[in-house]
């Protein structure tokens, strides 16, 4: 969202709860792993921000855990799982967005998701700009 996906646009604030190895360490350390994004959310997440959730099985408790602190803070969240959605379809709210991948293997939901990433940003970006062609 900061660089461009196809096409030069504004840049969008955007951040990757993932890459930050010493809040990681620190957070997984002093409370548990479960809480390494959930309190990046809510540090840093205010209403009417999304939060962008992937999980395979829809039951890692990390992302579960920041989807909580999403929902705490007014955020909506875009889910992406697979299987039968586990408890991340479960616990969505109605403003939210759940794009499940119902296939048992993990390798094939996360190229799925890699796609559903890829429209999710020409999406945005045909949002802001207009349709390209």
């Amino acid at each position: 969202m900061i660089g461009r996906f196809e096409r030069e646009r504004p840049e969008l604030p955007a951040i990757s709860l993932s890459t930050d190895t010493s809040i990681l360490t620190a957070v997984a350390n002093d409370y548990s792993f479960e809480q390494v994004f959930a309190k990046q959310v809510r540090a840093l997440g205010a209403k009417g921000d999304a939060l962008l959730a992937l999980s395979t099985s829809g039951n890692s408790a990390n992302v579960v855990a920041a989807i909580a602190a999403a929902h705490e803070r007014e955020m909506r969240v875009v889910a992406l799982t697979g299987k039968g959605g586990g408890q991340i379809g479960a616990m969505l709210d109605a403003g939210d967005v759940h794009l499940c991948v119902p296939h048992e293997r993990t390798a094939r939901i996360q190229e799925v998701h890699l796609l559903m990433i890829h429209c999710l940003c020409d999406a945005i970006d045909n949002t802001l700009l207009g349709d390209d062609e």
